[in-house]
């Protein structure tokens, strides 16, 4: 079984960032978790920030149809347990129930050490997790990167222009980290 990791919602709010951590979960490097409340406040957020709603709803609906073991249920009793900030406690609570290695997050601040060591769980940020993946498995993410952007077409788009993209929406020691090895 892979690795588990537990997505907060603003890792899978943009969609290039989105598209290329799905890409790696969809090889087997690691098993992606998230609970109805992240894909709930996914789709709030996209659609409070202009995204089509039918299209959100797409988005939501192929990312539960194709990674149907990724949904993390039953974790309710476990949120008023949780000692960090309290409009992260469901995401926390889940990641733990869901049996998480480790929660990825841009807010690593709102998961202090002392709320989630007693789990023996890690908080990462996307950038070093990402770095963790090229690191574990160079080859497979690098093909995954390259492969993910020969599918773009509505726009075409090259390596460079991913690369640049992923730095912009929060992950650029990857990216440079990436760029170094495929050049």
């Amino acid at each position: 079984m892979s690795f588990p990791a537990f997505f907060d919602t603003n890792v899978l709010y943009g969609a290039l960032l989105n598209d290329f951590i799905l890409e790696l979960a969809d090889r087997g490097l690691f098993r992606p978790l998230w609970s109805q409340d992240v894909l709930f406040e996914l789709a709030k957020n996209l659609v409070k920030n202009g995204e089509d709603p039918s299209l959100v709803e797409k988005r939501v609906g192929t990312m539960e149809l194709y990674f149907a073991d990724a949904m993390v249920s039953g974790y309710e009793d476990l949120v008023p347990t949780m000692t960090n900030d309290a409009k992260d406690r469901h995401v926390l609570a889940a990641a733990v129930r869901g049996g998480a290695e480790v929660l990825v997050t841009f807010n690593t601040r709102d998961f202090p050490a002392a709320s989630v060591d007693p789990f023996d769980l890690g908080v990462v940020h996307p950038d070093e997790f990402l770095l963790d993946q090229l690191d574990l498995y160079h080859a497979p993410t690098l093909r995954a990167l390259v492969e993910l952007v020969e599918g773009y077409d509505s726009p075409a788009m090259t390596v460079d222009d991913f690369l640049l993209a992923l730095a912009r929406a929060g992950v650029p020691k990857f990216a440079d980290a990436a760029r170094a090895k495929l050049y």
